[in-house]
């Protein structure tokens, strides 16, 4: 008895979702063009970022190399781009990797993954509000924060802010009512900023190369005492020279820079909630998200190099590199078109964390995983209004009230992990049979029954499985005998992945905290490294070997499986350098998660509400035909 409800609970947590493909059902209103993604993913990426973080990085960690840290950054996120890329041409709907998780892994997992997004989101529309309230202040003069902080205090180091910042508060709400006003006057004012935002950006490359000299690239210690001299006298403040020349910092400061420049690259996984309200998501979603990264790339590294040319990198203002570089080359007007752009940046970046919130929440209440009133839709503007008002009103709180330094850790978590689950969802999902496109009949069946009731309730496909009743043995691991997926070869991908995702969390996490006593030449950690290694490779070996779905796609991740492969080691080895005091405030928020999951949404989950109904359906069709079915395996 224990051991049937135990089952049964476990078969629960990791139900999946059917989505059918040939049902049009959306209840959001489908407006966006492919310029409408690519414009929102530019904006959310784009933020205010590109005009400090250069000067940062470059100042401290990089140098002129700089620009290799954008390339490497880029070619990293390119990785889990390719993987959204993908599941936007083969799940067209709301939810992103929430959605995306739901179809491949499991319920919980896929709970998992949504309610850190959701965390992610709220944190971010929160800290870009701030960062904009006080943006604005610095260019008036910092009136506003100097009113508030005579005016009221409540500051409570750790957790609350100095003042309540009720401007913050003001934009979130504003913009919360543009959102929920409708999702095409929405995307037409994130067009408006974006575009301001690129012209901007494309002056300051543009005068970086005219004013610019590559001498700045090629400097020496003769330059650097000469301009150590110069600094001394107007007090300004210089950094470290390292080696000169390109790579000042070497191999390891072109990493660490690079590790930096990948969070500059989120944001673009926004379009992958457009599922339902894009005009052609199955193509608008792979070329915005790819379009998109391209762009950022492009304006990171044209920025960059602009402002290395135009002043030594050891002389960069970290707080504001932009103004101060065209003060020294004799621009300093141009400041003022800086603040604009960089007001521009944060209010597309500030709606790019606000668009997907309120999606990625209402999926989940259509889902039935969280509470079903968050999933209502406006009739007339066809926006999920409620999730959008509820979302909106708790980060304007949170923008209003509380100190959010010691949180932003956070939104990097849920963003990775949402990355890496994206990547395990496309490695497994691509050697799977096809599971999407299916008949209403097959829908009607329990993902985790087994392939008799599958032959029943669909007969037209009963002939291929059946035919293929293989057993596992080590010529099936290396050299498969069907060319096309089977239930066995997906087995051994699910399990294998699982494998591979389990060795490279355990290697990341060595490299992330024993990297000291491996550079040390510690035998048992480098012995420990190479075992994970052969182990990663060897499942690797078997993934790759085992059949790929021959189903047409708009777009297709290539190099499989190393693609996904290396952007979950990517991912995994970020989420691992984060610090226990980020871990311990995850585990917090995951626990409260875990209440609601437990509580209200494993009772009350579509999914498990259709799977009792198609319990009752076999059984009448059991009953009829007089078979007798055993409890199946489940299916992977």
């Amino acid at each position: 008895m224990f051991e049937k409800t135990m089952t049964g609970f476990g078969k629960k947590l990791i139900r999946r979702r059917i989505v059918d493909l040939s049902v049009e059902d959306s209840r959001l209103a489908r407006c966006l063009s492919t310029l409408d993604l690519i414009a929102l993913g530019v904006g959310s990426t784009l933020g205010a970022g590109v005009y400090v973080l250069a000067g940062e990085v470059a100042k401290e960690k990089a140098g002129p190399s700089i620009v290799v840290c954008f390339l490497v950054a880029a070619l990293s996120s390119v990785l889990a781009g390719l993987c959204y890329a993908e599941f936007g041409a083969r799940v067209p709907k709301t939810g992103s990797a929430y959605l995306y998780s739901y179809v491949t892994v499991g319920e919980i997992w896929a709970f998992t993954t949504g309610w850190n997004l959701i965390l992610s989101y709220v944190i971010g529309t929160a800290s870009v509000a701030r960062a904009w309230s006080s943006s604005f202040d610095n260019i008036i003069g910092n009136h506003i924060s100097v009113f508030f902080r005579n005016s009221s205090s409540l500051h409570v180091p750790g957790v609350l802010a100095e003042y309540p910042d009720f401007f913050a508060l003001l934009l979130v709400l504003l913009l919360t009512g543009l959102l929920a006003f409708g999702v095409s006057e929405s995307a037409l004012v994130n067009k408006i900023f974006t575009a301001v935002n690129l012209l901007v950006l494309c002056f300051v490359i543009v005068s970086g190369f005219v004013k610019g000299s590559v001498k700045n690239w090629q400097l020496s210690e003769k330059d650097y005492y000469n301009h150590s001299v110069m600094a001394a006298s107007q007090d300004v403040s210089i950094g470290s020279l390292g080696s000169g020349g390109f790579v000042p910092f070497g191999f390891q400061g072109i990493l660490a820079g690079a590790a930096t420049c990948f969070y500059a690259f989120v944001g673009f996984d926004c379009i992958a909630t457009t599922g339902e309200e894009a005009k052609n998501p199955q193509r608008s979603i792979p070329i915005g998200i790819i379009v998109s990264l391209l762009i950022c790339f492009v304006a990171y590294f044209g920025v960059s190099a602009a402002l290395t040319l135009m002043v030594p990198y050891y002389l960069l203002n970290k707080d504001s590199p932009l103004p101060e570089a065209f003060k020294d080359v004799g621009w300093e007007p141009a400041r003022y078109v800086v603040a604009v752009g960089s007001l521009c940046a944060l209010s597309t970046s500030l709606l790019g964390s606000m668009f997907p919130m309120p999606r990625v929440i209402y999926a989940m209440a259509e889902d039935g995983l969280l509470f079903k009133w968050l999933s209502r839709v406006h009739t007339r503007t066809k926006t999920p209004l409620m999730a959008t008002v509820v979302s909106g009103i708790v980060a304007a709180l949170m923008a209003l009230m509380f100190e959010l330094k010691d949180l932003v850790d956070l939104m990097s978590i849920g963003t990775l992990l949402a990355y890496s689950l994206v990547s395990v969802c496309v490695l497994i999902l691509r050697y799977q049979l096809d599971q999407l496109n299916s008949p209403k009949g097959l829908e009607m069946v329990e993902p985790n029954g087994n392939e008799e009731e599958k032959a029943i309730m669909n007969p037209s496909v009963s002939d291929s499985q059946a035919a293929l009743k293989e057993k596992l043995t080590v010529g099936s691991l290396f050299n498969p005998p069907s060319k096309t997926p089977t239930s066995l070869s997906g087995k051994i991908v699910y399990i294998s992945t699982a494998a591979l995702a389990l060795c490279i969390t355990i290697l990341c996490l060595v490299l992330a905290q024993k990297m000291d006593s491996l550079l040390e030449g510690s035998v048992v950690w480098i012995l420990g490294c190479m075992f994970l290694l052969v182990l990663v490779l060897l499942f690797t070996i078997v993934v790759w070997r085992q059949p790929q779905s021959n189903a047409r796609l708009t777009f297709k991740v290539p190099f499989l499986p190393l693609l996904p492969l290396f952007s979950i080691f990517v991912n995994v080895y970020l989420m691992m350098q984060l610090s226990a005091g980020t871990w311990a405030r995850f585990a917090v928020w995951m626990a409260i998660g875990f209440a609601i999951y437990f509580g209200y949404g494993i009772r009350n989950s579509v999914e498990g509400k259709e799977d009792k109904k198609s319990h009752c359906i076999v059984g009448k069709s059991v009953h009829v035909s007089g078979i007798d079915l055993s409890p199946g395996d489940a299916t992977v």
